[in-house]
């Protein structure tokens, strides 16, 4: 049993890891600061509730990741500190590029200080596919340069990974793993990410809006592939910093995508088409085998199960919160 400290514990992925943590006999500690965007407050008081009913042994407590006072009580003591906290999605980042400077890159700064200041034995932090860019061949590869950023919520990933690698060398001995999620996907996810607001519109039968001429390709990776690859990562991670990245390594198009998700509906989608966002890559895909060789870890759900698993929550789902 370790005392873990887990930022961002009741949002999407943060639920899931936190659960498979306190169900593996971890101590949790979550901190969260409930804002309402881009993961909705709804969402994460629901997440909360569940938590709580299943381990009620659980800490939450309220606190953003720039409040040093508040977390530092909270991290003393720990033996791993996993900071999941941030503001994801790259079309937001445009509207308020400061705020994610603030939260990604000087929140994560203000987590390692704090790390260091308590003698926290590991620091595992989220990071993104999104740092890749363009321009990065794939598959991605972590030793691959990522100087490029498309978003501004991409470059506060990146800005966050340099500013935990510099800090990280006045603490050589302890592991500060980066880790770069591609595609996240499962049940619980943001409301308005494409695979739930579709799976939502296939079940009602309304249309959805894609992107382009559907040709743009994802590595959509399942929750539980992540949460696994999650604790690989605190268990294994070797001294100082090293980047992981976590993605199914099996990249599809929109279109392709469209049409699983109308299969595991039992109802297809009517498609109407929009411009590309600013911000959107043309394709994600990882090279997952620093992962597997150094971690054991490997992504195991196939899309058409994963699929499955997001249309079955959103049935007994009608509504967030």
């Amino acid at each position: 049993m370790a005392r873990i400290v887990v930022t961002g514990g009741v949002g999407f992925i943060g639920y899931h890891t936190t659960r498979a943590l306190l169900a593996r006999g971890d101590d949790v500690v979550v901190v969260d600061d409930f804002s309402n965007a881009p993961y909705p407050t709804a969402e994460k008081l629901r997440n909360e509730r569940d938590l709580m009913g299943e381990f009620p042994r659980v800490q939450i407590v309220r606190a953003c990741v720039t409040d040093r006072a508040a977390l530092g009580p909270l991290v003393k003591g720990a033996d791993v500190m996993l900071h999941l906290a941030g503001l994801a999605g790259v079309r937001p980042s445009f509207a308020d590029p400061a705020r994610y400077a603030r939260v990604n890159v000087e929140g994560t700064a203000v987590v390692h200080e704090l790390v260091r200041e308590h003698g926290v034995g590991r620091f595992v932090f989220a990071s993104s596919s999104s740092v890749y860019g363009n321009t990065t061949p794939l598959p991605a590869r972590e030793d691959a340069p990522a100087t490029a950023p498309e978003s501004p919520y991409a470059a506060s990933k990146r800005g966050a990974e340099l500013v935990a690698s510099a800090l990280s060398r006045r603490t050589p001995s302890v592991p500060c793993a980066a880790l770069r999620f591609f595609t996240v996907y499962g049940p619980r996810q943001r409301p308005e990410m494409a695979i739930t607001l579709w799976a939502r519109a296939a079940l009602a039968g309304t249309p959805v809006v894609m992107f382009g001429d559907g040709s743009m390709r994802r590595d959509f990776t399942h929750v539980d592939d992540i949460v696994c690859g999650i604790l690989a990562v605190i268990e294994r991670a070797p001294a100082g910093f090293r980047a992981y990245n976590l993605g199914s390594s099996a990249p599809v198009d929109l279109r392709t995508l469209v049409t699983a998700i109308g299969d595991a509906a039992a109802s297809p989608l009517k498609v109407e088409q929009a411009p590309v966002p600013l911000g959107d890559v043309d394709a994600t895909y990882a090279d997952v085998s620093r992962a597997r060789d150094e971690l054991g870890w490997e992504p195991r759900i196939a899309l058409r199960d994963g699929l499955r698993t997001v249309v079955d929550w959103v049935r007994e789902h009608p509504t967030s919160g």
